[in-house]
């Protein structure tokens, strides 16, 4: 794999896909972290499942080992994994979080900045809409209890 990195993730029912790129102005280690956490609130892993030793997991993406510690490690502080040496990363029952009038707030900032940098890197505005629109209507038949 090469610039932009795909990665099948074993589950039990679905294959997510981790997708990097190597070449983005993202860190990898971010994209890593950001990818995981949207699989995990998604749910293509439940509590109790393992995810890929992080050696296994550097090689498939063709990047550092501690580049993917690091992101594992980071969503262990999050309470999204219990790490273990020797046993690897297992999935935590994670309880619903609860946001306050700021993390509303840096949301609505963090989202207005991603749709400034999309429509920067030359991304048609009602493309932007209209995947909005589309992630709008998947959180709304998400399942209430879910996180």
């Amino acid at each position: 794999m090469d610039p932009g990195q795909v990665l099948n993730m074993p589950a039990k029912d679905k294959s997510p896909v981790l997708r990097i790129d190597l070449r983005g102005p993202t860190p990898v280690y971010r994209q890593i972290v950001d990818g995981l956490r949207a699989m995990l609130v998604g749910g293509a892993f439940k509590p109790g499942d393992k995810l890929p030793p992080v050696r296994q997991l550097a090689i498939d993406l063709n990047v550092n080992h501690n580049t993917v510690a690091g992101a594992y490690r980071l969503l262990a502080e999050e309470g999204w994994l219990d790490l273990k040496r020797h046993h690897g990363a297992t999935v935590l029952a994670r309880s619903r979080q609860r946001a306050g009038a700021q993390r509303h707030d840096d949301f609505a900032q963090r989202l207005e900045e991603l749709a400034a940098l999309a429509i920067a890197d030359g991304i048609d505005r009602q493309a932007i809409a209209d995947r909005l629109n589309l992630l709008a209507c998947q959180l709304n038949q998400t399942k209430k209890g879910s996180p």
